[in-house]
């Protein structure tokens, strides 16, 4: 249906994210603090951005503990934790578009930081929408079926039945596609129907994706969006590189 899956350019490196699972946790807490903030509730049930933060912070497998203690630190009068989101545009070697989502509470660090790490690894920071009219924002869900114990027509149905745009079987896993707005209703239902995911998240899909043949290129695409993700105020790191060997 899609043509080709977002899961196979995360995979690869999915080993590496594992071992950062603290730091990955971190990240969550801070997405949900201003989720609440924003949302004015710490119930998902009536706050959409926080029930699409918890279904990300499940799916990365954050214990119920963590995400409900990270909302009440949020509710608490004493919490003066400040960020605010900022997305910064450019482009990797060969043209590969990059978008770097980020929450700071100070513009003047992560600015610098995330532009230093462009111009060392062989891109270029560009301006707001130099490369966001490539992606199309997306739900996308990951369901894992590595013991192949689930039969992809039940999924297929049950996906589309709970109102996805697009499904795909690759491999392991069932990549389920939504429209951002649906994404919550979408995750509840699947939920609801007892599957397990593997990543569950608004994102920025590719409409295309770029290929790197040379080595040097490839090492430095790699470097910049390794040390992107390891930045404490980067949230997510979107990409048309196609990682598939």
């Amino acid at each position: 249906m899609s043509g080709h899956s977002k899961w196979h350019n995360i995979q690869k490196t999915k080993g590496a994210a594992d071992a950062k699972r603290s730091a990955a946790f971190t990240k969550i807490a801070r997405e949900i603090i201003v989720a609440v903030k924003e949302g004015g509730s710490g119930d998902p049930a009536n706050n959409s951005r926080l029930a699409t933060v918890v279904a990300k912070a499940k799916a990365a497998n954050m214990p119920n503990d963590n995400i409900k203690r990270t909302i009440d630190k949020a509710l608490g009068s004493g919490n003066t934790d400040n960020f605010e989101s900022v997305v910064y545009e450019g482009y990797g070697p060969n043209g590969v578009a990059v978008i770097v989502e980020a929450l700071t509470d100070n513009r003047n660090r992560t600015a610098p930081e995330v532009r230093h790490l462009f111009d060392k690894y062989g891109g270029n920071l560009g301006a707001t929408g130099c490369v966001s009219w490539s992606f199309d924002r997306k739900g996308v869900i990951v369901i894992d079926n590595e013991d192949g114990d689930l039969d992809e027509e039940t999924v297929m149905m049950d996906a589309l039945d709970a109102g996805a745009e697009d499904f795909e079987a690759d491999g392991d896993v069932f990549e389920v596609t939504t429209d951002p707005d649906a994404f919550n209703a979408v995750t509840a239902a699947l939920e609801a129907k007892g599957y397990a995911f593997a990543d569950a998240a608004i994102e920025m899909v590719p409409q295309n994706y770029i290929q790197l043949t040379d080595e040097e290129a490839v090492k430095n695409m790699t470097k910049l969006i390794d040390l992107l993700e390891d930045n404490d105020d980067v949230q997510n790191v979107w990409h048309n590189w196609d990682r598939e060997d």
